[in-house]
C-alpha cells in the first residue's frame, strides 16, 4: 500500500480499543497499520475490517513494544512501504492488579516496560517521520493515569508516567510541527478488563492481610462495569483526534471519565480522592 493516503500505526490491536480504533481509522480513510505481539490473534480484527468494507486499508504487523529493535524496524518498514507516517496511536498495554508487598518488584518493572517504556520507545522512533509529515502522537492512557486506584499501584504508576512524559513532550513537539494528545478512557468492556478481574480472583488465596480489602475492591469493580463503554465508543475520540485540526492535550472518552478526572484536578490536598478510593475497600 502506498500513495497519498495518510498512514497511522496503532499498537495493541488484537482486541478492545486498539481493534476498534484500527477499523474506525480505516473507515475514516486512513491506512491503518495494526500491530500486535502475536499476529496469530489477528482474526477478529481482520474479520471486523472485512465486515466494515475496509480490509484493504488494514495491514497487520507483529510488534512487541518492549523490544527496542523491533520497534525501530517496524517504524522503518511502515515508512518504506507507505512513504510516510502521519500518526502513531500508542494503545498497547498490560494491566496488573495487586499490591507491592505481596507481589514484589517484578510486576512493577514489567508494567513500566510495556505501559511506559514501550510508549516512549515507539514515540522516539516515530518522531523524525512525524516531523516530516506534520503528524501527531495519540496515546491511550486511562483515568488511572490521573487518579491512583487501590490495588493498581504498578499500572497507575506507569500511566502516571506516560501522562507526565506526554504533557512535557507536547510543547516541545509542537515547535517542530508534531501534535500530542492523551486519551483517557474509564471503564471499557474488553478482554483486557475481563482478564484482569479473572486474575485477581486467583490472587485472593495468597492476598494475606489484604484479602478482605482485595475482595471488596474486586466486587466493587465488577459492579462498576455494568455501565462501561464499548471499545468502539472508547475508540471514537481517537479517530476524531486523527482528523482534528488542532488536538487538545487530554480527552476523556465519556462523561463519567470527565467527572472522575475532575475530582483529582480540583483536589489540591488529595483528600477528595482518598475519601473516594478508600470507600471502594469498605
Amino acid at each position: 500500500m502506498s500513495g497519498n493516503t495518510r498512514t497511522v500505526l496503532i499498537t495493541g490491536t488484537s482486541t478492545g480499543i486498539g481493534l476498534a480504533a484500527a477499523v474506525a481509522a480505516a473507515r475514516a480513510g486512513w491506512h491503518a497499520v495494526a500491530t500486535m505481539r502475536d499476529t496469530g490473534r489477528a482474526g477478529a480484527l481482520l474479520e471486523a475490517a472485512r465486515e466494515a468494507g475496509v480490509a484493504e486499508l488494514v495491514q497487520v504487523k507483529p510488534l512487541d513494544v518492549t523490544d527496542a529493535a523491533a520497534v525501530e524496524a517496524c517504524v522503518a518498514e511502515v515508512v518504506a512501504e507507505h512513504g510516510r507516517l502521519d500518526a502513531v496511536v500508542n494503545n498497547a498495554g498490560a494491566g496488573f492488579v495487586g499490591t507491592v508487598e505481596q507481589n514484589g518488584m517484578t510486576a512493577v518493572r514489567a508494567s513500566m516496560e510495556v505501559n511506559y517504556f514501550g510508549v516512549v520507545e515507539l514515540t522516539r522512533a516515530a518522531l523524525p517521520h512525524l516531523r516530516a509529515s506534520g503528524g501527531r502522537v495519540i496515546t491511550v492512557t486511562s483515568v488511572g493515569g490521573v487518579v491512583g486506584q487501590p490495588f493498581n499501584e504498578a499500572y497507575c504508576a506507569a500511566k502516571f508516567a506516560v501522562e507526565g512524559f506526554m504533557e512535557s513532550l507536547a510543547p516541545v513537539a509542537a515547535t517542530v510541527g508534531v501534535q500530542v494528545s492523551l486519551v483517557e478512557p474509564g471503564a471499557v468492556t474488553s478482554e483486557f478488563v475481563a482478564s484482569q478481574l479473572d486474575y485477581v480472583t486467583e490472587l485472593l488465596s495468597t492476598a494475606g492481610p489484604y484479602t478482605a480489602t482485595l475482595q471488596a475492591y474486586v466486587e466493587r469493580t465488577r459492579k462498576s462495569y455494568g455501565g462501561a463503554q464499548t471499545p468502539a465508543q472508547a475508540a471514537a475520540p481517537i479517530v476524531e483526534l486523527l482528523d482534528a485540526e488542532r488536538m487538545p492535550l487530554r480527552v476523556q472518552t465519556s462523561d463519567w471519565a470527565r467527572q472522575f478526572v475532575a475530582t483529582k484536578l480540583t483536589d489540591l490536598d488529595g483528600s477528595a480522592v482518598q475519601s473516594m478510593t478508600s470507600s471502594w475497600l469498605a
